[in-house]
């Protein structure tokens, strides 16, 4: 049986990492050109929603690790036994591991970019400076993907917990081997 404890936690982490990565969304960072004596340059507003990716981002990992280690990855301890759930259980693996890395190199590529800020001043004459922004939609796709993640590795878990309460069946080679007289 699966366990309703480690399902509330890895629901409560997956739900944080998901408002983190829309209050980085909402809160990145902005840029307007200011100009002195001589040169115009860029001022950027808020930097938060880097923090914020960088909060998503670790909330995420902790909620894989723990679904992780629930069920020891599927490579060590025993066998699962055959049937519908473990053929499931394979699957929802592979996908959990997929939607994970993609969610978390949206929040990690959001979160560096959002942190970089263009560093050089133009001379009045010249054209203004580029002043570089994160796209709107990188956390966003984050976000969407830190969902994915908590719904497939929550299956995955309840899938793996049910395919491995199962005995696996002994095989019974048909031929025995009497005492010899």
């Amino acid at each position: 049986m699966a366990s309703t404890l480690l399902l509330a936690v890895v629901f409560v982490f997956d739900l944080i990492a998901f408002a983190l990565a829309v209050a980085a969304e909402q809160r990145r960072a902005s840029a307007r050109i200011a100009q002195d004596a001589n040169s115009r340059y860029c001022v950027y507003e808020s930097d938060i929603a880097t923090g914020m990716g960088v909060g998503a981002l670790l909330f995420l990992l902790v909620s894989q690790l723990l679904v992780m280690f629930a069920t020891r990855c599927m490579c060590c301890g025993r066998a699962l036994s055959p049937g519908r759930s473990r053929a499931l259980a394979v699957f929802l693996f592979i996908t959990c591991w997929v939607t994970f890395i993609i969610a978390e190199a949206c929040l990690l590529a959001g979160s560096v970019r959002n942190a970089y800020h263009t560093k050089y001043r133009a001379v009045l004459s010249a054209n203004p400076p580029s002043c570089e922004t994160l796209r709107k939609g990188v956390f966003g796709a984050g976000a969407a993907f830190v969902v994915f993640t908590g719904i497939v590795s929550e299956l995955y878990y309840v899938f793996y917990s049910k395919s491995d309460e199962g005995v696996i069946p002994t095989r019974d080679t048909g031929i025995r081997m009497g005492a010899f007289n």
